[in-house]
């Protein structure tokens, strides 16, 4: 549980801090979104997540990834330090309750890349953390047509025709859940994505919850 009566940090523009979790089904372009979005944003940040695999060549710990042997991360998972954790491909990967509200309190928007279950745990923890609900703002990337995702998936030249398929179906499934998100953006092109997620932004800083009058004279 949160402080029951937080007191928010100002961000640099004089609002309260945003946590923005974006989710989208693989290959609809949201690692593309969150790094023009984080490029044109000077005061957001990413978190840092944690994992169990293997530092890949010219990683870093703490700037990359927290790099976590797996029974270090199982006693995390058992303390509830995570908002929100997953294994895939049988690496562990989670986001540190204690990562995001750090930089919250620090004044900084912070911008977090997960999938739709990721996104669920969030909120529930947002539910019963009065500073974590007031950041909170979640926004759904989907493709226009299941054709185009396929035909994107196609384009990366990663996976197989089996991998491919799966990855389709497991979209289908993830799309149907956009209603739980704040926000929904039908993807176009690249800087369409990106000036769209700005306005969502830019709005959410006026809103009446975050925003602050001027000290009047």
């Amino acid at each position: 549980m949160g402080n029951p009566n937080p007191t928010p940090a100002k961000s640099a523009s004089g609002t309260s801090p945003m946590l923005v979790v974006i989710s989208a089904p693989s290959g609809a372009g949201k690692t593309t979104l969150c790094e023009q979005t984080l490029a044109a944003r000077p005061n957001m940040t990413r978190a840092i997540t944690c994992t169990t695999r293997d530092p890949r060549e010219g990683e870093k710990d703490g700037v990359d990834y927290y790099f976590l042997d797996a029974g270090d991360f199982l006693k995390r998972v058992q303390a509830g330090n995570f908002l929100e954790h997953a294994t895939v491909y049988g690496n562990s990967y989670g986001t540190l309750k204690s990562e995001v509200l750090g930089k919250l309190r620090s004044g900084k928007d912070v911008l977090l890349n997960v999938d739709v279950q990721g996104a669920a745990a969030i909120r529930a923890h947002a539910e019963e953390d009065p500073e974590l609900k007031t950041a909170l703002v979640t926004v759904f990337l989907t493709p226009p047509s299941m054709s185009i995702l396929e035909v994107r998936l196609k384009k990366r030249g990663q996976d197989s025709p089996q991998i491919i398929a799966k990855r389709l179906s497991v979209a289908k499934q993830e799309i149907v859940q956009w209603k739980n998100f704040d926000y929904l953006i039908v993807s176009s092109s690249i800087a369409e994505d990106v000036r769209r997620l700005q306005a969502i932004l830019d709005a959410e800083q006026m809103r009446q919850g975050r925003a602050q009058l001027p000290a009047y004279e």
